[in-house]
């Protein structure tokens, strides 16, 4: 399968299970009800994405959420894995506390020691373990691969000791990135994803990890409050942004918006992803 043919189940997987139009105002479920914008703009996309099936009964927002989740997550990894050539190694994909992972297992001795204090847990907070929708790591490899094709590694020298690649007792896998997923924005519910991210950042022992968002928003304005400035997010990802840019044509400040986003690296398509984390 190819990249076009992947990008194009991904939809049809998000249409046949998680969206469904709105009978009061025939409009798509990731549309906003009280903007005219979001709801034109959200069925201009729905309509370039060409989707034959929609569900037929609502969702909540928690089921929406964590079915948006699992078929991103899904997508991601037959995606990633097509690109094994270039990022060769062996991947987790899964939902886990960053605790389970080698740049942040400190973390659950902190939050112990922090929980059992009181005084302390004043002062520092006990949100140190987070636990991203997605979560894709490397499993470290063992002095077998590493001499598969000729002995670069003499387990009897010591050397090589500290690297989380090289394979050892009580080994983790190594964060590679953190996904988070929002199926629409609305005020300021896109904001913990930005804590999360400084949360990635600052309590690291180790490389950073991606760290990036997914969003169905149809509104490139509402985009714009998470993917705007630098510094915590690598990238935000629209699933369908070249849907996107067609369905905002008519609509100059929201064009406007988009253009900047994406001439300014903010913002790219799904697609854009597995190639993005190959680097």
């Amino acid at each position: 399968m190819n990249f076009f043919d992947l990008r194009k189940k991904y939809h049809e997987h998000i249409c046949a299970q998680i969206v469904w139009i709105k009978p009061e105002g025939s409009y798509p479920n990731f549309a906003d009800a009280s903007s005219k914008s979001s709801r034109a703009i959200a069925s201009a996309v729905l309509r370039q994405m060409g989707c034959g099936f929609f569900r037929r009964d609502p969702l909540s927002d928690q089921q929406t959420g964590k079915l948006f989740e699992e078929i991103t997550r899904d997508f991601i990894s037959e995606a990633f894995n097509l690109l094994n050539h270039l990022r060769p190694g062996k991947w987790i994909f899964t939902s886990k506390t960053i605790s389970n992972f080698d740049q942040y297992e400190h973390l659950a001795d902190i939050e112990r020691i922090v929980r059992a204090n009181r005084e302390l847990a004043s002062i520092f907070g006990v949100d140190y373990i987070i636990k991203p929708d997605i979560i894709i790591a490397r499993v470290p490899v063992s002095d077998d691969e590493i001499n598969a094709e000729e002995t670069l590694l003499d387990p009897a020298q010591a050397i090589v000791k500290y690297s989380p690649l090289r394979k050892k007792e009580g080994s983790k896998p190594i964060l590679h990135a953190s996904i988070s997923c929002k199926w629409t924005m609305r005020s300021d519910r896109s904001q913990n994803i930005r804590t999360e991210a400084m949360n990635l950042i600052r309590n690291r022992k180790g490389h950073t990890p991606h760290i990036v968002a997914v969003t169905a928003e149809p509104l490139p304005t509402r985009i714009a409050s998470l993917a705007l400035g630098t510094g915590d997010l690598d990238c935000v990802y629209h699933i369908a942004l070249h849907e996107l840019e067609i369905a905002v044509a008519s609509n100059e400040d929201q064009q406007e918006m988009l253009r900047n986003l994406i001439d300014g690296k903010r913002l790219r398509d799904i697609i854009d992803l597995p190639f993005d984390l190959a680097i």
